[in-house]
């Protein structure tokens, strides 16, 4: 019986409130309010700053000041991109003696994303993927107003991107918050541009934190959303009650094209550290260099090392003479926790490392040989290789820039820090390795039957009088060998 009373009562509380009106008029005016208050808040030592609404005039509160407080820093990006045509005609001897040096007028391809104003001399974030091998971008905001833009920074893994207004501020910006504070079940609003209908604002609640493994970018530490993202969101602001961005839109998990409630959020800490970077003026964003390898601890191995769940990020190697090896770092290490913050996963790791700057301390729970310890270390600059080199001539790798792999450079194209190799940093449009189908992060193995350890050998070996060519390209881990006339 006195279970079901306890079941019962915030429902007959909630009735008699309604009634005869808030709970908070009701307290003023006799002792029946403070009885009230308190079936529907808990006991004083169950209130927290974060509670549910415990009256008729809190379910009427409105987001509307808060939007209005945030929405004018949030844009609209649009992004062309010119691509050249080829004639249907090339490479048939008959119809070029007609149609020789006609060219087909190049297609305008474009894409429409979000950004948000975090500086107010200009300065945008918005994702990669939004401006990925734009040509122009524009930014228009609330207003109205449009601008062309700058591409100040732009990083591929993390799906984010940094832009500056052509144009001199002030104008309305939003701060950025701190996504380590979220919690799972704090309301936040999306705001975005939706498949270019206009500015939209839904509102919805932190569902999960710390998702990885999700399929849209290497980054695998994600705030999970039920407000509704839809094409056209992403770069768009994620945003806490306190009017702070606590994240960025980046994607949706749907099979239909549209919003089904799980939309995935990067962190604002992590946007910071790239938008710290641009403003520094780096050419990219830099990730501190640890020279260890991690992979997930599964059950198998929780149970061998003893942890009562799968947890942390399990050391698969470590790099002789790198910070790791300095530290006391050994093969079949744990990570468990970073500067205090639980380690769930390698993701993790990777997020709380690249969120600090170069130069600072990182303070790592290990556990090693089934004890517990503690580890520090200084967060370095990776180590650098040599120049990058172009190749020119007459060779079907002409156009591509190679360079030997560093632990910097596999850092910037996003390659094991421990791989060697001469690796395609960048490919000239229209050139003949971009014919050839050289792309950036492809690693040059061998060309005619000699083996390629460094920029100048390539250099050397592209520079032969002949035109057969075979050669080995090592591609996200798989070999490609291809053997033509050129």
């Amino acid at each position: 019986m006195e279970r079901s009373f306890r079941f019962v009562a915030p429902r007959l509380a909630l009735a008699v409130a309604l009634v005869l009106g808030p709970v908070n008029a009701i307290a003023e005016q006799g002792p029946l309010g403070p009885l009230l208050e308190g079936l529907l808040r808990g006991t004083p030592e169950q209130a927290e700053s974060r509670r549910v609404p415990f009256s008729a005039s809190q379910m009427q509160l409105s987001f509307a000041p808060l939007v209005r407080q945030t929405a004018p820093a949030v844009v609209n990006v649009y992004a062309t991109q010119q691509m050249q045509q080829r004639s249907p005609f090339a490479g048939d001897p008959f119809f070029e003696q007609f149609f020789f040096g006609r060219q087909m007028p190049p297609r305008v391809e474009s894409s429409l994303g979000s950004g948000v104003l975090v500086e107010q001399s200009g300065v945008v974030i918005t994702n990669h993927h939004v401006i990925r091998n734009a040509d122009e971008v524009r930014v228009a905001l609330h207003d109205g107003r449009e601008y062309q833009t700058e591409i100040l920074l732009t990083d591929e893994s993390l799906d984010l991107a940094v832009l500056k207004l052509e144009a001199d501020g002030p104008f309305p910006i939003v701060e950025l918050g701190d996504s380590d504070a979220l919690e799972v079940g704090d309301l936040v609003l999306a705001i975005g541009n939706p498949f270019g209908v206009g500015q939209t604002t839904t509102s919805g609640i932190v569902s999960g934190l710390a998702r990885s493994h999700i399929g849209v970018t290497d980054f695998g530490f994600f705030i999970q959303t039920d407000a509704a993202i839809n094409p056209g969101n992403s770069g768009g602001a994620l945003v806490a009650m306190n009017g702070e961005v606590i994240g960025i839109n980046t994607a949706i998990y749907s099979q239909t094209g549209g919003s089904v409630g799980i939309g995935f959020a990067i962190p604002s800490n992590m946007a910071r550290a790239v938008l710290e970077a641009a403003l520094r003026g780096d050419d990219y964003f830099e990730r501190p260099y640890v020279g260890a390898s991690f992979q997930q601890v599964g059950p198998q191995e929780a149970e061998a090392l003893g942890l009562d769940r799968p947890l942390g990020a399990l050391v698969t190697s470590v790099v002789d003479g790198g910070p790791a090896h300095g530290a006391g770092l050994r093969s079949g290490d744990v990570v468990l926790s970073m500067n205090g913050a639980m380690i769930e996963h390698p993701d993790a790791l990777g997020y709380r490392l690249a969120t600090q700057p170069i130069g600072a301390s990182a303070r790592l729970g290990v556990l090693s040989r089934g004890e517990r310890k503690e580890v520090a270390f200084e967060l370095a600059r990776a180590p650098d290789g040599g120049a990058e080199v172009t190749i020119d001539g007459r060779s079907p790798f002409s156009g591509a820039r190679v360079a030997e792999l560093s632990p910097r450079l596999a850092q910037r194209l996003r390659l094991r820090t421990d791989m060697t190799g001469v690796a395609v940093v960048d490919v000239a449009r229209n050139s003949p390795a971009a014919e050839l189908g050289l792309r950036p992060r492809d690693i040059v193995r061998e060309v005619n039957g000699f083996r390629i350890d460094s920029a100048e050998a390539l250099r050397q070996v592209a520079g032969q009088p002949t035109r057969q060519w075979m050669f080995t390209v090592e591609r996200d881990g798989r070999l490609i060998r291809q053997r033509m006339l050129y």
